[in-house]
């Protein structure tokens, strides 16, 4: 298969990256002719952004500062970068999912109706069953407020969320759901014991 592959793009003047950008853009075209939304990872775009399709919706998930060049291009992104939230990585806290903002860099209101949304995306690498409701909640609970509350009534300060999302993590236990405490980095034990909404 890989010398026929060989074969085939020596045979059309194709390196590796054409051979991906014509593969990327006749899948888009055939999605769209069907009628479906085309979401490509934001490598699309870092590579060959001018050729993908006004109706592409990019998934920023490696930097940053992706988010404001996609929008400024025209097309649609959801947020989803790795160094904020990411659940398995570990090292990230809450209060750092919470603060995360997606409309970063992008000030033309315009261009931030682009943004259609973001996602918290977990990984199977460092998790399996004994862990992972741990590893999700209650991070992607600061996530989904960050995402879901309109930008001025976000805090500024992570102390004023501290305790609802507290009592939203205690909510989860109550009903079965092995929800991690605030204190600490993602899967944290309790730090010591007492009533739920302190840990």
């Amino acid at each position: 298969i890989i010398l026929f592959m060989a074969h085939r793009l020596n045979n059309n003047h194709m390196n590796v990256s054409d051979a991906y950008r014509y593969f990327v853009l006749r899948a888009q075209k055939i999605a769209i002719s069907h009628g479906y939304e085309v979401i490509n990872w934001e490598e699309t775009f870092n590579n060959f952004g001018d050729k993908l399709d006004r109706k592409t919706v990019v998934h920023n998930w490696l930097g940053g500062d992706v988010a404001p060049k996609v929008v400024a291009a025209g097309l649609r992104c959801i947020v989803s970068n790795q160094d904020k939230w990411y659940l398995d990585h570990l090292d990230a806290t809450w209060e750092g999912f919470y603060l995360n903002e997606p409309l970063k860099g992008i000030n033309n209101t315009e261009q931030q109706r682009l943004v259609i949304g973001g996602e918290v995306c977990m990984w199977g690498e460092q998790i399996d069953a004994s862990d992972i409701e741990q590893t999700i909640w209650p991070r992607a609970a600061a996530a989904a407020e960050r995402l879901w509350s309109p930008l001025e009534q976000i805090a500024e300060d992570t102390r004023s969320a501290t305790s609802r999302l507290s009592r939203f993590r205690c909510l989860l236990n109550q009903r079965g759901v092995a929800a991690a405490p605030l204190a600490g980095n993602g899967r944290t034990a309790p730090y010591e014991p007492g009533p739920c909404v302190r840990q």
